[in-house]
């Protein structure tokens, strides 16, 4: 049985960076990922902030927010949207 994690990003380089650095490294046989474009999905903005989503590029994992380097706060991506 795989465990959720939601990769939550803007697009900037340093989330597409992050994305292809870790995101894609999961074990695809332990976790399902889901890559979210907060830029493209704005409505998945709640939901972030909801899961404890500060800035991005975060990755979810049992319910637990990790933030990695830092790319934008959240408060500017709610603002771009």
């Amino acid at each position: 049985m795989t465990q959720k994690a939601t990769f939550y990003h803007a697009g900037c380089p340093v989330c597409l960076s992050a994305e292809q650095g870790l995101a894609h490294a999961l074990d695809p046989a332990a976790y399902d990922v889901e890559i979210v474009h907060l830029g493209e999905a704005p409505g998945r903005i709640a939901e972030a902030e909801a899961a404890g989503v500060e800035s991005v590029p975060a990755l979810v994992m049992g319910g637990q927010p990790f933030h990695i380097n830092f790319g934008a706060s959240l408060a500017d991506v709610k603002g771009a949207a």
